[in-house]
């Protein structure tokens, strides 16, 4: 009976955290049929409603909120112990909720994740891959990967990458079209394809010039929030392409995209950094996370610097 009210109490905690019976029943592994007969049985016991349901949203009620305010401590409360009690094993274990932006997903944790999971087997990393910044603390996540100037100031934050480099650069059959530009001021003649952030806003297309980092005017004919959408037009010779080195650097290699202006552009500056509330930072699968990611960036650095980098 007790096991069957706490596993009651999670679903309505789960489905209420993520608004949605489909994301809760996901993040716990659940069918959302079982998740909302849980709910249902939860609250026919109590006999009030606890969420309000629509076709579109779900949204606790007046009474659902005074029990997630209750509930919410003492939740965490029983996740710190379980955590504490981890910490006692050889290795840690459990699951870890994670929202980073894309060029993290693809650049930072892909390449690292196998030898993390050979290292830590019985820790669970749940990655929600979003391009807009989220509330960390509202979404029940333990920690975040975002740009370094993008991270709250309340928040912890520890960097995990190098300083990002940024690139210019067009396809051998568009420079066949056009003028290979000599100048920043030469791309005011050229197509050149800008990436919008989902929450607003450009990247800037900024350069050194005249011994000063100054943001350039540009125009194109495509805009997009999708990085790889650019980088493949790029190939494909609609434009020229201004993105993180990580995006084009694979297609440089191969000749198939050719930098441009690098004399002109900007140092490598912020980077990306791991962040989390101060509460969660004594979680063990947090440190392990953490300690990891820290390694790999000393030793990505002393490869840096081996190779005159």
């Amino acid at each position: 009976m007790r096991e069957t009210r706490f596993a009651e109490l999670s679903a309505f905690i789960a489905v209420a955290d993520h608004g949605s019976f489909t994301k809760a029943a996901a993040q716990l592994g659940l069918s959302t049929s079982s998740l909302s007969q849980s709910v249902r049985s939860l609250e026919e016991r109590l006999g009030v409603r606890l969420l309000n349901r629509t076709t579109r949203s779900v949204a606790p009620t007046e009474a659902g909120e005074q029990m997630l305010a209750r509930l919410r401590p003492l939740f965490d409360d029983i996740e710190a112990a379980v955590d504490e009690a981890n910490a006692f094993r050889d290795k840690p274990t459990g699951r870890l909720r994670l929202t980073v932006s894309p060029p993290v997903a693809s650049f930072v944790l892909a390449p690292l994740l196998p030898r993390f999971f050979t290292q830590y087997p019985e820790v669970v990393i749940d990655v929600s891959v979003d391009p807009v910044l989220t509330d960390i603390v509202a979404g029940r996540y333990d920690a975040g990967i975002r740009i370094g100037s993008l991270v709250a100031r309340d928040m912890i934050a520890v960097r995990i990458s190098e300083p990002l480099r940024l690139v210019v650069a067009a396809s051998p059959n568009y420079l066949v079209q056009h003028q290979r530009p000599r100048t920043p001021k030469d791309l005011q003649t050229h197509n050149c394809m800008r990436l919008r952030f989902p929450g607003g806003g450009f990247l800037p297309w900024r350069f050194v010039i005249d011994g000063e980092i100054k943001e350039l005017e540009v125009k194109g004919s495509l805009i997009a929030t999708d990085p790889d959408l650019l980088v493949r037009a790029s190939v494909d010779a609609v434009g020229v392409l201004y993105s993180l080195w990580d995006f084009a650097a694979p297609l440089i290699t191969t000749g198939e995209l050719v930098p441009l202006l690098e004399e002109w552009m900007p140092p490598p500056s912020d980077g990306f950094f791991l962040y989390y509330p101060s509460g969660r930072q004594n979680l063990a699968s947090l440190r392990v996370l953490i300690d990891f990611l820290r390694t790999n960036l000393k030793t990505g650095a002393r490869a840096v610097a081996a190779a005159g980098g």
